[in-house]
């Protein structure tokens, strides 16, 4: 859950910071202690108000300032790195008139926060960013409702300057969920939408967004475009007690370059449910940050599979594991059929609808 601090430093102040926790109940508040009071659901500092905003800046994800805007850009300036790392930062001045997003507008979600705040408190958001005060698409934020993950953040601000001067932009989806485009009306009139990458790549477009889970083949594309990964693809592993990481790894790695698809649109791990957990399958998982589910052999013994093995079947109790489970597991299609990899692993990939 992401972490908000409030910054109060007036009477008007806290009474505002007050009126946002009573709608935002994890947030939390910090004040002068000079205005302290019995009662109050507020950490009430000692020391300087530079020295707070610094360590907040450094602990939370959000930090909502009711001060002044100037005072605000002083004291966090210092401590900024950059649009990845930066938490959001919102600024209320001491009547609650207006919100400002101030910093991380995008990717740190304080656009979003602030029409949140400006909502419950019936004030004016202001909001500066380009592509939100065009009605544009904000290309650091394609998918991000759906956790799709951006292959190569150097090419965003390029493209991100011919979205907002309305340059030509081409659009090539061949996987994940189409509705991505968020106001859900007719695209910009400078976005095109293409059927296949080569069409795409000699048109006149300055710039791309390509929405897939396969490798591209082409470095000027990979140059001129941002590329999001979806989360689609499941990997089905069949193994043994002792397989380890390193070894499955290696598999999935090979399979995924072989059909050319992306590590960072890998959606999940599955597996058939043993009576103990293979460790190195565990550890994967770990590593990756992705998830693992495990199916009964019950479950995937109903699953239709191409390639059924007697073997696994005496052993596991089903015809199929590596495929069984990666099919069950995505909802979707078998796109990589069952590769094996003596002496014990085998790996299957498929795709889910989403």
């Amino acid at each position: 859950m992401d972490k908000t601090a409030i910054v109060a430093i007036t009477k008007n102040g806290i009474k505002t910071a007050i009126h946002l926790k009573n709608n935002f109940s994890t947030w939390e508040i910090f004040c002068p202690s000079k205005f302290f009071k019995e009662g109050q659901d507020i950490e009430w500092f000692e020391d300087s108000t530079t020295a707070k905003v610094q360590e907040l800046f450094q602990r939370y994800d959000s930090l909502v300032c009711i001060f002044s805007l100037g005072a605000v850009i002083r004291l966090v300036a210092p401590h900024m790195k950059d649009k990845k790392t930066d938490p959001a930062v919102i600024v209320i001045d001491d009547t609650a008139k207006f919100v400002i997003s101030t910093l991380s507008g995008h990717i740190g979600g304080a656009n979003e926060l602030t029409e949140k705040i400006a909502k419950t408190l019936g004030a004016i958001p202001v909001i500066t960013t380009a592509a939100d005060v065009n009605k544009t698409i904000a290309v650091d934020l394609v998918g991000k409702e759906f956790g799709w993950t951006i292959d190569d953040n150097s090419t965003v601000t390029k493209v991100s300057a011919f979205m907002v001067n309305e340059e030509k932009i081409g659009v090539f989806q061949d996987a994940g969920r189409n509705d991505w485009w968020l106001p859900k009306k007719e695209l910009p009139k400078n976005v095109h939408i293409y059927d296949s990458l080569d069409e795409m790549i000699n048109s006149d477009c300055k710039g791309f967004l390509v929405i897939s889970d396969k490798t591209l083949q082409s470095k000027e594309l990979e140059d001129r475009s941002v590329i999001y990964r979806p989360k689609t693809l499941v990997i089905g592993v069949g193994l043994h007690w002792d397989t380890t990481k390193e070894t499955i790894r290696e598999g999935m790695d090979f399979c995924l370059s072989k059909f050319k698809l992306s590590v960072s649109s890998v959606a999940k791990f599955a597996s058939i449910k043993k009576e103990a957990d293979v460790k190195g399958l565990q550890e994967l998982s770990k590593e990756m940050n992705v998830p693992l589910v495990y199916f009964d052999k019950s479950e995937l013994s109903t699953i239709t599979i191409p390639n059924p093995s007697e073997i696994v079947q005496s052993f596991e109790g089903t015809p199929s594991v590596s495929e069984a489970s990666a099919i069950k597991a995505s909802g979707g299609e078998l796109i990589v059929q069952k590769q094996k990899f003596p002496p014990n692993l085998t790996i299957a990939i498929a795709r889910s609808n989403t």
